[in-house]
């Protein structure tokens, strides 16, 4: 018997909870040239697939998380890579803001895509540089709220080794590397949507999850105080921040998403292929069209509603914000690029009643079923606190409508919180905030599979 030729095919397979892994078929025959012919077939059709990448730009951040990596990188997405014929030029961070240092002074377009390897601070990070590189290339200024910004052409991807890797989660299904470094090695394509946030006429940050005040901000700010902690500081400050329960008075005004299909309590989760991202986008590119060509005005006819009140927490998320954690996120219908996002306001309640709400996180209950919860679909909103709207007077309010002529006295101890931008602290409270549809693009293609039965009541 002749001894058989053989080639073997290095392929994904899917594997239980959303994660990929790295499979081989091995084909044998008889025929050396018939091998070889189905070798050189399968390379040029490899070749000719523009979509996968070839040469990626990787930051990893080696402090992040539990410091694990360098480690990661090297053990689980660099053999990967190199089996693909990826080729890489590899950073590892020395300080904060090195990413998006080196992405300001480096051409990236010699590149087909950025890998960040750590949390969602260093996807942050390197989001931060490409946005503003790409804006400062074309021209854009970014501190204008209602400036359309740029997109850019470069994927990003992530590789997660961070504490929840938020964003990951979010658009991948699950936080493991292997699955995340294969999305990146077939070239998947994902469009999301990013806030950028402004204070006083100035770019303070972009934000892609989660934008929240009150007891999301006192979280993080007091958790920053206690790094030596490690990630446990998190769940101390959340323990002490709910005890706490402090609330903060002001105005929400906020401009209701009216392109959108999907609302935030319809019970459809954003997955591979979405509809209502598809057919939002569609909308909003027909209304600003419209406005171009004069035949309807945008902003200026559109109404903003106001909300006054005492908010234990006001949050914004571009996305469900789910984690291993919260399975769910904190809204389970959010969207990835329908160029809104989902704002929600918890009123002054009692501390019990927070607890339900939190805990509803965790299940598969509706969270917003109660009286104290409202949530909206925006594509953008601004808050003023009470304190800010008493020294600055009428000149606060202008461009936010009509709005709550007298306020009850507030009964916190603190006045004014800081705002969790995606896990960075900001400390001014008024905030204008807007939704740039489908900003960036991912090396992730959503979460696969059917969504799960709308959520007991």
């Amino acid at each position: 018997m002749e001894t058989p030729f053989a080639f073997t095919v290095h392929c994904v397979k899917r594997a239980r909870r959303h994660r990929w892994k790295c499979a081989q078929v091995t084909f044998c025959g008889a025929d050396e040239q018939l091998c070889q012919l189905w070798l050189q077939t399968l390379r040029e059709q490899l070749d000719n697939l523009m979509c996968r990448p070839k040469h990626l730009l990787v930051f990893i951040n080696p402090f992040g998380g539990k410091g694990r990596g360098k480690r990661i990188y090297e053990r689980k997405v660099a053999p990967l890579f190199a089996l693909a014929a990826v080729t890489t030029e590899v950073i590892v961070t020395e300080r904060a803001n090195h990413a998006k240092e080196t992405l300001y002074e480096t051409d990236v377009h010699k590149y087909d895509g950025i890998v960040c390897v750590g949390g969602d601070g260093m996807f942050s990070e390197v989001l931060h540089g490409l946005i503003g590189s790409t804006q400062r290339s074309a021209g854009v200024d970014q501190n204008e709220p209602r400036t359309a910004l740029v997109p850019s052409p470069l994927r990003i991807g992530i590789i997660p080794a961070g504490s929840t890797d938020c964003v990951c989660y979010s658009t991948v299904g699950t936080n493991d590397a292997e699955t995340s470094a294969l999305h990146i090695i077939v070239g998947d394509s994902l469009a999301m949507d990013v806030s950028s946030v402004h204070h006083k006429g100035a770019l303070l940050r972009y934000s892609v999850s989660l934008l929240g005040y009150g007891f999301y901000g006192d979280i993080i700010k007091d958790s920053e105080k206690k790094r030596w902690m490690g990630v446990i500081r998190y769940d101390f400050s959340g323990l002490k921040t709910f005890l706490s329960h402090h609330c903060y008075e002001g105005t929400v005004s906020f401009l209701p998403a009216q392109h959108t299909v999907g609302s935030p309590r319809d019970g459809t989760p954003c997955r591979a292929g979405c509809f209502v991202c598809r057919q939002s986008r569609q909308q909003l590119e027909e209304e600003q069209k419209k406005s171009l060509y004069g035949l309807e005005s945008s902003e200026e006819v559109e109404e903003w509603k106001v909300v006054c009140g005492k908010f234990l927490a006001i949050n914004a998320t571009n996305m469900s914000c789910a984690c291993p954690r919260s399975p769910r996120g904190l809204s389970p219908a959010a969207h990835l690029g329908d160029g809104s996002c989902d704002l929600i306001l918890i009123r002054k309640c009692s501390r019990f009643d927070f607890l339900r709400f939190l805990v509803r996180h965790t299940n598969q209950c509706d969270q917003f079923d109660f009286t104290f919860v409202e949530v909206y679909r925006v594509k953008g909103f601004q808050f003023v606190p009470k304190q800010a709207e008493e020294e600055e007077g009428e000149q606060g309010k202008q461009g936010l409508g009509q709005t709550c002529a007298h306020h009850a006295p507030c009964c916190c101890a603190a006045s004014s919180s800081s705002w969790n931008c995606d896990g960075e602290v900001l400390h001014g409270s008024a905030l204008e905030v807007r939704v740039h549809c489908q900003l960036v693009r991912l090396f992730a293609r959503g979460i696969e599979g059917s969504p799960k039965p709308a959520p007991r009541r």
